[in-house]
């Protein structure tokens, strides 16, 4: 064989073997589900398009599973190994005898993810217009919901007797009961805020998040005898979703737009980005994934303001900073 023929069969063999070589690493399955489908939480769809799970090995299984309660019952039954939802969960869960306790091991968002949108458009809004209106709240004993009361008490108004409060509507029909006209003023996620004011449906008039401060918001969390047995899946999970927060806050509106425009098939790309800065101006992404015991303080006020809080929880039982610190450092 000439030494030509030799070295292209030896380049040709050397491929076949880094192909194979990829082709054989290992992925581990980690089956998730998240509460909504939301640009709120655009870290995430990031991770997963960007490839920073994949680098880490493992091969996510995304599912959309709406209302808290519902996510939580396929975390416990095993349905799913990690879910994206609101802490306060894992502190219901908790009060409630759980024989495998939950843990909260990172922290997605920061902050309320929802703006206070109003059906007619106001130049100069003050939260006292809100008295005697029509208020079409979210559901009871969820964050959103507990949030939006403790930014009326704050401005001096009781949700329950200076509102009409409408609190019987499904989280997954509220915005679709505002557009059919319930209601003169509605809590929303983005990106439905956002198309509602590009459709003329209703204006952002106040955003609660920056309101109401921040509280670990959307946690990932898991049975804690998932997180003892897979430690090393939540770790390079964790540092997936670490990679993700500092390519949200470093890159341009427009590029993660971009990343996370598959996931948003149905929106258009410049109101990704719009949404995208919305939430990165109030800092509702959180900058790493821990979260901290004063953050845990403040939900649980909020909670208590609300009437929801069953007992008080320590930080230590149901928070779990072990991955979120390591990967941080």
């Amino acid at each position: 064989m000439k030494w030509w023929k030799l070295s292209l069969f030896l380049a040709a063999i050397g491929a076949v073997i880094l192909l194979s070589a990829c082709g054989d690493k290992e992925m581990t399955k980690v089956k998730v589900g998240e509460v909504t489908r939301s640009i709120f939480y655009a870290p995430q769809y990031v991770a997963i398009s960007k490839g920073y799970f994949e680098e880490e090995g493992l091969e996510i299984e995304l599912s959309t599973i709406p209302g808290g309660d519902k996510t939580m019952t396929a975390l416990l039954s095993g349905g799913i190994d990690i879910a994206l939802v609101g802490a306060e969960t894992s502190i219901y869960v908790t009060a409630q005898g759980a024989n495998d306790p939950i843990k909260n091991f990172a922290q997605l968002t920061q902050t309320d993810g929802t703006f206070l949108v109003s059906r007619k458009k106001i130049d100069d809004f003050k939260w006292e217009m809100l008295k005697g209106s029509t208020f079409l709240g979210q559901r009871k004993g969820g964050m959103p919901q507990m949030v939006g009361e403790f930014v009326l008490k704050k401005h001096g108004i009781d949700p329950h007797k200076d509102l009409n409060l409408i609190q019987n509507i499904e989280f997954a029909n509220i915005a679709t009961a505002f557009a059919s006209g319930t209601g003169e003023y509605v809590q929303l996620f983005e990106p439905t805020a956002s198309v509602f004011e590009q459709e003329g449906i209703g204006h952002v008039v106040a955003s609660f998040g920056t309101e109401s401060g921040h509280v670990p918001y959307t946690v990932y969390m898991a049975k804690e005898s998932y997180l003892a047995k897979h430690p090393d899946v939540a770790e390079k999970f964790t540092r997936a979703i670490k990679r993700a927060q500092d390519f949200v806050y470093e890159a341009p509106a427009e590029e993660v737009a971009k990343a996370i425009q598959p996931f948003f098939e149905d929106t258009d790309i410049e109101l990704i980005a719009k949404v995208v800065e919305r939430y990165r101006e109030q800092e509702s992404y959180a900058k790493n994934p821990i979260l901290d015991e004063e953050e845990w303080n403040n939900l649980q006020d909020i909670m208590e303001k609300a009437g929801e809080l069953p007992k008080r929880m320590d930080y230590e039982k149901l928070v779990d900073t072990t991955f979120a610190e390591k990967v941080s450092k």
